[in-house]
């Protein structure tokens, strides 16, 4: 896989928060709590989440009514 593939196929933490609609904070309370979606940490301390570890986590929360 490309760098540039794999780059676009990860979301920082400001794309993942404008996309759930919620705050920084909030994701930060659900990582704490092992809530969240599966993260990836770099070395400088910046989060990524991969679509599909985002899109995994989605269809987990979907409501079966």
């Amino acid at each position: 896989m490309t760098t540039a593939v794999r780059s676009s196929s990860m979301l920082t933490l400001a794309e993942v928060c404008k996309e759930l609609k919620i705050s920084r904070s909030t994701f930060y309370d659900w990582r704490a709590k092992k809530r969240a979606p599966r993260c990836i940490k770099f070395p400088n301390g910046d989060l990524r989440v991969r679509r599909s570890a985002l899109d995994h986590w989605l269809d987990d929360r979907e409501d079966g009514v």
